[in-house]
């Protein structure tokens, strides 16, 4: 009785030990791994992991984009295709109206372009209020127009039973002429993307729909785009099943899908003084699967589809879409929802 519980002792204690020396061996071989890889590191720096806070600091004012690592700035950089060029450092605002126009009913490109920079005043004041609330999306919302507008039939959509939109439903900015400003993105986005590769087609399978939102640090406010929304089926390049939608779809998956990011920055505001930091901005982001923004910023488990994310760069107020509500010339329609 007395030998078996000494066993029964000496194995437990025994147990005990090569657990206590498993630890204690294993632990250095951890940290001797670990080391390992800081030695490297140290010999070879990596670059810091880019992030959309990275993003949006470098198309900011000049003091944001030096407070980003060098190298991963450059890299960055080589992923931005502008639609209007980038001015960090113009500071003399020059609002436009959207009336302006040339006698020959056109508009030139630099007054294009300074719709972008500085936009019309009702755009500016919405720019300024999401600063001044903090980056508040209820202060943005509390300015569309209680009214609801019922999301009809687009493009045989409910025939597809395909739902564009998040809500059945849309509402609009009390002032006009920010509803019709969000339009003439919409439009220079399609005009002026073959420029820099950005072939794109307003149509529910494509071009259709942006999300609205406040930058968390700055409460900058933007619009994330996407384009290619719903490329067809192939069971070789692109084998994802993305429900009634799809259906009918001719938008073909290739390498046009790198740039179907596409991310609009309103002026940038203090938020102590009446100082304007920054211009608008237009820009197409390159996702090619050798840069930067699609190694770093797109998830993995969306990588086929090359999407960057809203939410990434702030917080969402709404999604604004631009749908083709049919007619002959196709009459589109700003639906906020």
């Amino acid at each position: 009785m007395s030998r078996s519980l000494f066993s029964f002792k000496f194995v437990f204690f025994f147990s005990l030990s090569l657990a206590a020396s498993y630890t204690v061996t294993s632990t250095p071989t951890f940290y001797s791994f670990r080391k390992l890889k800081l030695r490297s590191s140290s010999a070879s720096p990596s670059v810091p992991k880019a992030s959309a806070a990275d993003f949006l600091s470098l198309l900011g004012p000049p003091q944001q984009a030096l407070a980003v690592n060098s190298q991963e700035a450059r890299q960055l950089r080589s992923c931005f295709k502008f639609l209007v060029p980038f001015s960090p450092c113009y500071q003399t605002p020059n609002r436009r109206s959207l009336s302006s126009k040339l006698s020959d009913d056109r508009r030139s490109i630099n007054e294009e372009n300074e719709l972008i920079w500085w936009p019309p005043a009702p755009v500016m004041e919405l720019a300024r209020l999401a600063v001044d609330s903090g980056g508040d999306t209820a202060s943005i919302q509390r300015t569309l127009d209680p009214t609801v507008v019922p999301v009809p039939d687009i493009e045989g959509s409910k025939e597809d039973r395909c739902e564009l939109t998040r809500i059945p439903y849309g509402r609009l900015f009390i002032n006009e002429e920010i509803n019709s400003y969000l339009e003439s993105l919409f439009e220079m986005i399609v005009a002026r993307g073959p420029g820099v590769g950005l072939n794109v087609s307003l149509s529910r399978f494509d071009f259709f729909h942006g999300h609205v939102f406040l930058a968390r640090d700055s409460g900058r406010l933007g619009i994330l785009f996407h384009a290619k929304e719903y490329p067809a089926y192939d069971k070789e390049v692109f084998p994802c099943n993305m429900g009634y939608c799809q259906i009918g779809t001719n938008v073909s998956y290739d390498d046009s899908m790198n740039l179907h990011n596409i991310l609009w920055l309103a002026p940038l505001a203090s938020n102590s003084s009446n100082e304007w930091l920054a211009p608008g901005v237009l820009v197409v982001q390159d996702a090619r699967p050798t840069g930067v923004i699609y190694k770093d910023l797109i998830p993995e488990y969306v990588q086929i589809a090359r999407t960057l994310y809203e939410d990434d760069f702030g917080d969402v107020a709404f999604d604004v879409n631009y749908l083709n509500t049919g007619g002959e010339p196709p009459k589109f329609q700003i639906f906020i929802c």
